[in-house]
């Protein structure tokens, strides 16, 4: 459905744009009809930026994203407003989504005035209404409210009732469960697990590991920019090849172990000098290990 191919994202930086800084380097994925696929890395990976690729926010510098086997920088008028109907982005930050002077459920009357201009009044009501349950929202709560009236976590559960209402076939989640309660964040988690199995391809960007254990078919693990390790999460996280993903699984807490007592446990000999030495300049290839699991390979990888 969704196809990442060989793509680039550098941005112009210092003294009247002289420098350049390469934040996407050559990712590669897919996203198919009815899959979780994790995207994870640590703060500053790339990973906010390869979502707002897909959504047409940021240009691709090299390489292409295709949706349907259509290459998304060709789309325009009515086919970018189709493509918006099937592909819908909610993000980290609910705050940055709505205006403070006006009533948080204006980003629904917008929706509703480009999409379902048809709908009677109470056949929209209803649809709302059910998007916002979905989402475990009383409307009676959240509608008729202003932004600086509602927590962080109500605000970014009706953007995603928002995406829902579209019915659209593929998610770029960034973070979307950060700002939510443990409680809330299960429900959020396993309703994605229900829209999964209706059909909707969900792009899960994360730097919470736990979380993309929990939900998702496959793993991506992005390193400054670049996918050190890719495979089903099973592989991924039973089989950990790439040292930055070792290093990642190992910092997980436990709930059984206090902090003081944690000791990354890395290949005899690894330190994390040895992690944090990895450069994208370093990059080899992607080997496939096993069916379905690439692992970067370079001069710092130990995967033996």
């Amino acid at each position: 459905m969704l196809t990442l191919d060989t793509c680039c994202k550098t941005y112009r930086v210092g003294s009247f744009g002289g420098g350049e800084l390469q934040a996407v380097r050559n990712v590669s994925l897919d996203v198919g009809a009815g899959e979780v696929v994790s995207l994870i890395g640590e703060s500053g990976s790339g990973k906010s930026t390869i979502g707002k690729m897909i959504l047409r926010l940021l240009r691709v510098t090299r390489g292409n994203i295709r949706f349907e086997g259509t290459d998304i920088a060709t789309l325009g008028g009515k086919d970018l407003r189709t493509y918006y109907g099937d592909v819908q982005g909610v993000f980290q930050d609910p705050f940055s989504s709505y205006n403070p002077i006006f009533k948080a459920d204006r980003v629904f009357t917008l929706l509703r005035g480009e999409h379902f201009s048809g709908l009677s009044g109470s056949e929209w009501s209803t649809r709302l209404q059910s998007a916002l349950e979905d989402v475990s929202l009383n409307p009676g709560d959240v509608l008729g409210k202003y932004p600086h009236q509602l927590s962080g976590g109500q605000l970014q559960r009706m953007l995603i009732a928002r995406a829902l209402l579209l019915d659209i076939r593929l998610l770029v989640a960034d973070e979307i469960i950060s700002m939510l309660d443990a409680s809330t964040r299960i429900d959020v988690l396993n309703l994605l697990g229900d829209l999964k199995s209706r059909g909707l391809g969900v792009l899960f960007i994360t730097h919470d590991l736990s979380l993309g254990n929990y939900i998702s078919d496959r793993t991506v693990i992005l390193r400054r920019g670049s996918v050190v390790e890719v495979g089903t999460t099973e592989q991924v996280f039973g089989n950990p090849l790439h040292l930055y993903t070792r290093s990642l699984l190992a910092s997980v807490p436990q709930l059984h172990t206090k902090w003081k007592d944690i000791e990354i446990e890395l290949d005899p000999g690894t330190t994390d000098a040895d992690v944090d030495a990895w450069s994208p300049a370093d990059d080899g290839v992607l080997v496939e290990i096993e069916p379905g699991h690439l692992v970067r390979s370079s001069n710092q990888d130990r995967t033996s």
